[in-house]
């Protein structure tokens, strides 16, 4: 692993949840990703909700109404380094042609993962929204406007959009007029889980969070993207994929400020089932180590 990418991991790393369960509204498991050994010292993992899955806990009411930087529970602004504690060997580095281990890919995508060459690395196609989040690398997340929060990567020189619904009564959503030529990033509409006794396992501890902890759950949902390379050696993801992706923010009063994002990719062209990951991410003091390096067009 590379220096860059775990230097200022706090000391008690094991305290900081490196996987989640998440439950999104209705009880429908979206991805189930936690351990014992990821659950921070003196909890317990969080139990499914029953009574078909709707959360026990407070019950929020309605959406909170106004502008979704004014009303988010949590706040995601900043600088980020990916801090890479799993699949070392496709994330760190390009794996070899062919190998597209725990990938379940139809045959149609093996084929086309088998079309890819040496001279093919460091291609775009790595960098787009199927894949992004897995690259070690810095992201810089700002608000761009009240309802668009803005991720910029290093790595690539990529820049995600995630727009969000516009309070009732304002002007029409941006989404709309975004969502006519096909980019690499796609056309990502986002939402905060907080609403309609959706349920997110981490805000529900209650008495058994630690003092100083902060959680919070944003749900992005893309499409209208070109397709692109779920890892850098052309395992690939069509344009007709669906990526719902779930950012969980959370502050460890030892451990720093992190979030985590469950990537779900439905891809039945080329997945013969959803491919699930999580990323982890710790929060930076400031963009000194910011390093911007492009892709290469096809």
């Amino acid at each position: 692993m590379s220096a860059r990418h775990v230097k200022g991991v706090a000391g008690p790393l094991a305290a900081v949840v490196l996987g989640l369960v998440v439950f999104g509204a209705g009880g429908e498991i979206a991805a189930q990703r936690a351990s014992e050994a990821s659950t921070p010292q003196g909890e317990t993992p969080p139990a499914a909700p029953g009574g078909g899955g709707r959360g026990g806990g407070r019950g929020r009411g309605g959406a909170p109404q106004g502008p979704a930087r004014q009303t988010a529970p949590v706040d995601f602004a900043g600088n980020w380094v990916s801090i890479v504690t799993e699949d070392w060997q496709w994330r760190m580095r390009t794996p070899p042609k062919g190998d597209y281990t725990s990938v379940p890919l139809t045959p149609a995508g093996r084929q086309a993962a088998d079309t890819w060459t040496d001279a093919k690395d460091g291609q775009c196609e790595a960098y787009g929204v199927g894949g992004l989040m897995r690259m070690p690398g810095r992201l810089r997340i700002s608000w761009q406007d009240d309802n668009t929060l803005k991720i910029e990567s290093d790595a690539g020189q990529q820049t995600r959009l995630l727009r969000f619904a516009p309070p009732p009564g304002s002007a029409p959503s941006p989404v709309s007029s975004a969502a006519g030529s096909r980019s690499l990033q796609g056309t990502s509409v986002a939402e905060w889980q907080r609403a309609g006794g959706a349920f997110d396992a981490f805000m529900e501890r209650g008495g058994n969070a630690l003092p100083g902890q902060r959680w919070g759950l944003l749900k992005v949902t893309t499409t209208n993207h070109m397709g692109g390379w779920l890892r850098r050696n052309g395992v690939p993801y069509s344009q007709n994929a669906v990526i719902t992706e779930y950012f969980t923010r959370f502050t460890h009063p030892q451990a720093g400020d992190w979030f985590v994002v469950t990537t779900m990719v439905e891809d039945p062209q080329y997945l013969a089932q959803t491919f699930i990951t999580s990323s982890n991410f710790k929060k930076e003091a400031d963009g000194s180590k910011w390093a911007p390096a492009a892709c290469r067009a096809s």
